[in-house]
């Protein structure tokens, strides 16, 4: 590694860490003051509530990575732009491409320290995080997950639900199980599937058994269809699914194979499974374009709009980003596509940008 290669780290690693500081200490500040009224009016404690904050700390620093990699670049470039040291570099035959090679590595450094992240420390993290919202924040006592048999307590109902599609908003093998004032038995309702539609649940091959008053004995009735009347929202079972960010990457993957193997529709979570590869490789497109932007010369005299438009770069990769995903997960795009779109884009454009700086 040359003298150049490691000055150029060092100012980029300088200016890295104060963004990613900044940044997060306006979320943590943030965050706290804005949920301080359901802190207040919840079971937690105000030190409590601030260690629930800081719990997502490590999936925003993996969140707000590739944003700093660019604004970073870009300030390095840019102040080597103002000092002439680009002029200089360029005067002694030395292409521009000679430093967009510590800009690549130290990218694919952080890339994979991302995905450490993500297999390892959130997963953990995350999971306490939304069991402190769900369960003492919220106060969701009467319903539990584990991950997709999902158990609620309603009014009167014991309810067991053993996949759940957030997309199309359906249920699969559903058990629903009435006592009466007595904990006896009164009813016991299982259906194939169901779907909320109109705001009401509409079931599918039914099964209903309903005790006969003064009787040990049961009615057994059969239905094709049926609505039932249920005070769980879609909305509910979203909340308390667990979430890909709970899973590293191997057990996500273990859980798509099992859910498939049950015959249910996985696409939700083969998304996700996609996305946890590809949004680590965002960060070398951020490098590509941060360097591209750094060295033009209006950044010369205007740093602040070079990063300005690095701002408004990483806004509309998130957007596009975002867009994707949600396209795989209405089925719309492949999950290897909607996950992989918004990096080849990008990763085109930020070659092109380079190749017009030079």
């Amino acid at each position: 590694m040359t003298c150049l290669h490691k000055y150029w780290l060092k100012e980029f690693a300088k200016f890295f860490f104060i963004i990613q500081l900044v940044i997060l200490v306006l979320f943590v500040f943030i965050d706290y003051l804005s949920r301080m009224e359901r802190f207040l009016n919840s079971d937690i404690t105000l030190v409590g509530a601030l260690g629930y904050v800081l719990l997502k700390v490590p999936f925003m620093f993996v969140q707000l990575t590739p944003a700093s990699i660019l604004l970073a670049t870009i300030t390095v470039f840019g102040l080597m732009n103002r000092n002439n040291e680009l002029l200089a570099i360029r005067s002694s035959g030395i292409s521009i491409y000679f430093f967009v090679k510590p800009a690549i590595l130290v990218s694919v450094m952080l890339a994979l320290l991302m995905f450490f992240f993500g297999e390892t420390l959130i997963p953990i993290s995350m999971a306490r995080v939304n069991y402190l919202k769900y369960q003492v924040i919220q106060k969701k006592h009467n319903i539990l997950s584990a991950r997709k048999d999902i158990w609620i307590k309603s009014e009167n109902k014991m309810i067991h639900i053993n996949f759940y599609d957030p997309v199309h908003q359906a249920v699969a093998d559903i058990t629903i199980t009435s006592l009466n004032k007595n904990f006896g038995l009164e009813s016991r309702i299982d259906a194939q599937k169901g779907v909320f539609k109109d705001g009401k649940w509409l079931f599918e091959n039914i099964i209903e058994q309903i005790h006969a008053k003064n009787s040990m004995e049961y009615d057994v009735k059969l239905s094709d269809k049926k609505t039932i009347p249920l005070a769980v929202q879609p909305e509910d079972l979203v909340e308390i699914l667990k979430k890909s960010d709970e899973m590293s990457f191997s057990e996500l993957k273990k859980y798509v194979g099992k859910v498939e193997a049950e015959g249910y529709d996985a696409t939700t979570y083969k998304v996700d499974l996609n996305a946890k590869i590809a949004f680590p490789f965002i960060c070398i497109i951020m490098a590509l374009t941060g360097a591209a932007t750094g060295m033009r010369s209006f950044v010369k005299n205007n740093i602040p709009v070079a990063i300005a438009i690095g701002v408004v770069i990483a806004f509309m990769y998130w957007i596009m980003y975002g867009f994707c995903l949600s396209l795989g997960y209405g089925t719309i795009l492949p999950p290897v596509i909607s996950a992989w779109t918004a990096n080849l884009f990008f990763l085109c454009l930020g070659i092109l940008y380079l190749i017009n700086t030079e």
